[in-house]
């Protein structure tokens, strides 16, 4: 018996990781290179509306695909906006000090690395406030949107998984925790946009 759980343990958690890094892989085929977002951006302004958009970013070198979906779709962009990621260190907590790093960008653009240790919760409030507290510019909740995608698992024919075990990490994703209550996010101030991702 205990062998039989000690299995049933590792293959969830085997093809939770398994299905992380396709997804990762996945993604990192659709994001666009923030430069070529930019450019593009510079020939064709969208409509600029007010407030703060914050934009959750896997990765702190593209553009994420919550804001490239809300450009094709609403066809507007915030006078402000910021795009926060979060990096877990192996350290079990990060010096305040080496918490936030950001980075000015064209256009009202501004790019927040958030550091935490593997033992620490991150928090979209605490960064703010931080960078707010930096002297970096001044926000309200009430005026800020935040964005975080939303993904559906889908098994394609084209599988980087077995179908049984695409199939699981589909139930898993499913019944993973949403992005609003890890992040500390405010539910009233959050808007998701889903995307299907074939596996």
């Amino acid at each position: 018996f205990p062998l039989l759980v000690a299995v049933v343990l590792f293959t969830v958690m085997y093809t939770w990781k398994a299905g992380r890094r396709v997804l990762y892989e996945r993604f990192r085929e659709r994001t666009l290179a923030f430069d070529a977002f930019l450019a593009s951006l510079r020939r064709d302004l969208p409509h600029r509306v007010p407030g703060t958009a914050v934009y959750l970013a896997g990765s702190a070198d593209g553009t994420p695909l919550a804001l490239l979906h809300n450009l094709k779709h609403n066809k507007v962009l915030h006078e402000r906006v910021l795009l926060l990621t979060f990096r877990v260190t192996e350290e079990p907590h990060e010096p305040p000090r080496d918490r936030l790093h950001v980075e000015r960008c064209e256009m009202g653009f501004s790019r927040l690395v958030a550091s935490y240790g593997f033992m620490e919760t991150p928090n979209v409030l605490d960064v703010l406030q931080r960078w707010r507290n930096e002297g970096h510019g001044d926000l309200r909740i009430s005026d800020t949107t935040f964005f975080v995608s939303r993904e559906t698992i889908v098994v394609g024919r084209k599988r980087h998984l077995s179908r049984w075990r695409s199939a699981l990490f589909a139930i898993l994703q499913r019944n993973a925790q949403p992005a609003t209550a890890f992040f500390g996010l405010p539910v009233n101030r959050v808007v998701e946009l889903g995307m299907q991702v074939e596996l």
